[in-house]
């Protein structure tokens, strides 16, 4: 029984490992990619433009995700001094990373339907094993991408959803606002904490109805 649960542990881990690296890493790259586009150098020059997943995980917000199914990559570094309209500019990094996500729910979309419209001769042939794991495999990246995103548009500092908001309040509103920041991981945790000690999932309950709602619109089962 140990042995067979650890079995399908490692086969979930292994599934959604892939579509996991590829959300992190595609989401902080548009980041960086928006930034050098609008003047600033910085995430190239600290060699943060690179499809290298282990260039932009962090520790932390891999765990949390295993734990809470929320989480978050290592923030590419943005200069807003290089900008022309700094608030505009931040607005436009921030906006990048959760449609990164969303265009990568779109694509693994479009394959889950591709793969799994292929008929399988049967569950012993060696096309099923190839293929049932690829169409889980894309389930899961159209499921890890909308969570991220939408998870990123919270409008927790220091989330890409604070930075949006930040970019449409007055000035000396979105300063107070912003120094929220240094609390904002804090504030996560202690959700997730709370979530598993009085069983309550508080980001599920956020995160979870929009995710099924743009799992439905692209066709793909959700949880």
């Amino acid at each position: 029984m140990l042995e067979s649960s650890f079995t399908q542990y490692a086969l979930q881990i292994s599934i959604i490992a892939l579509p996991l690296l590829v959300a992190l890493t595609f989401h902080e790259v548009a980041h960086g990619m928006v930034a050098y586009r609008l003047g600033d150098p910085t995430a190239k020059l600290m060699g943060r433009l690179t499809l290298n997943p282990l260039k932009h995980l962090d520790p932390l917000g891999t765990l949390i995700f295993f734990i809470a199914h929320v989480g978050w990559a290592k923030p590419v570094p943005v200069n807003p001094r290089y900008f022309k309209n700094p608030r505009k500019g931040m607005l436009l990094v921030a906006v990048a990373g959760p449609a990164a996500n969303f265009a990568l729910a779109l694509g693994f979309a479009a394959l889950y339907h591709l793969f799994g419209s292929i008929e399988i001769p049967g569950r012993d042939s060696l096309l099923y094993n190839i293929l049932y794991p690829t169409v889980l495999i894309c389930q899961t990246g159209v499921l890890v991408n909308l969570i991220l995103g939408i998870f990123n548009l919270m409008p927790i500092p220091p989330l890409d959803g604070s930075n949006i908001l930040a970019g449409v309040l007055p000035p000396g509103l979105a300063a107070r606002y912003m120094s929220l920041s240094r609390y904002g991981v804090f504030l996560i945790l202690g959700l997730v904490v709370a979530s598993h000690l009085f069983d309550v999932s508080i980001l599920s309950s956020v995160l979870f109805p929009p995710v099924e709602f743009g799992a439905r619109l692209l066709g793909v089962p959700a949880f």
